[in-house]
């Protein structure tokens, strides 16, 4: 039998154990709510940006960058719109910066590993864009296998994603693709389903793509009329650009911190159910023990009285 302090000690520590995963589950519960409205908020905004975004390259003919006052690289959109020969493909994979969140960080950085790995067998250069914690430390590890780079990494993102801290990223994305440092920009997300689920997607961003269709109909089979332009188009898509772009990376990270949450209240939910089973089978192990003991205990009187006797 287990020495009985040994059993009482174990027993403490699960309890200690517990406690915290189920303060863990409590916040992360709460918090998910919030981060499921705001999901929820954001994507018929997201989603009307984009339809609104392919109509307006529909309507624009050719282009140039010739006639534009360019201060950064996401200025010149032109550029952006520009396909080219694929020979570098660049990721922006966003994990969180904590753990204990069930596979969630798991999956990501499998699920991105994957893409390096398809991309190194056509003979494509992968540089990495990472955001969160656990994220830029398992692949640290692991990319120097692939040919594969890591060119920026961003903490405070994961945890307060807004729109200027988001333009920080596009920002950087958007020099690497214009300087011709990369061909194509994808990011390795998750989408947040409900409360008890998550899937892992890939959402290109760079180069942008025309929709195939010119013109769309309506409900009402009437072909939407041309678009007007004030002051004038080029400039019109100079701002629209970087508003498309950076408002893509923002769903996809908000998607991703909603995931995280309902990861972590799942995992910290099984953990504290785990906890209760491991300290019921200690408190049984405990009791057989003490009793054990004390069986032992009045069998070493009985004899001893009968050896007086």
């Amino acid at each position: 039998m287990a020495n009985l302090k040994d059993i009482k000690n174990r027993i403490k520590s699960v309890e200690s154990t517990k406690k915290i995963t189920r303060a863990m589950k409590m916040v992360a519960a709460a918090k998910v709510k919030k981060a499921e409205s705001t999901v929820k908020a954001s994507r018929p905004f997201t989603a009307e940006l984009n339809s609104m975004f392919k109509k307006l390259l529909n309507s624009v003919g050719s282009y140039s960058a010739t006639t534009l006052k360019i201060k950064s690289a996401v200025d010149n959109y032109p550029e952006l719109l520009q396909a080219r020969e694929l020979k570098s493909a660049g990721m922006l994979v966003i994990t969180s910066n904590k753990g204990l969140a069930g596979a969630y960080n798991a999956n990501v950085v499998r699920k991105t590993l994957k893409k390096i790995q398809e991309y190194n067998e056509k003979g494509i250069h992968v540089v990495l864009f990472i955001i969160g914690q656990k994220g830029i430390s398992a692949l640290k590890r692991k990319v120097e296998y692939f040919d594969c780079e890591i060119a920026k990494t961003y903490l405070d993102v994961a945890n307060n994603p807004s729109g200027t801290s988001c333009s920080l990223v596009v920002e950087d994305l958007a020099e690497y693709f214009v300087n011709k440092k990369i061909d194509k920009i994808e990011v390795i997300t998750t989408r947040f389903k409900n409360m008890m689920s998550y899937f892992v997607e890939e959402w290109e961003i760079l180069p942008l793509q025309k929709s195939e269709e010119k013109q769309e109909k309506s409900h009402d089979n009437i072909v939407d009329p041309v678009m007007e332009f004030e002051p004038d188009m080029h400039q019109v898509l100079q701002k629209v650009v970087p508003m498309y772009i950076t408002n893509i990376i923002y769903q996809s990270i908000l998607e991703a911190q909603a995931s995280e949450l309902a990861s972590r209240m799942t995992a910290m939910s099984a953990a504290t159910t785990n906890a209760e089973k491991m300290i019921n089978t200690l408190s049984i192990e405990f009791n057989k023990s003490r009793q054990a003991a004390i069986t032992q205990e009045i069998v070493e009187v009985v004899s001893g009285a009968n050896q007086v006797n």
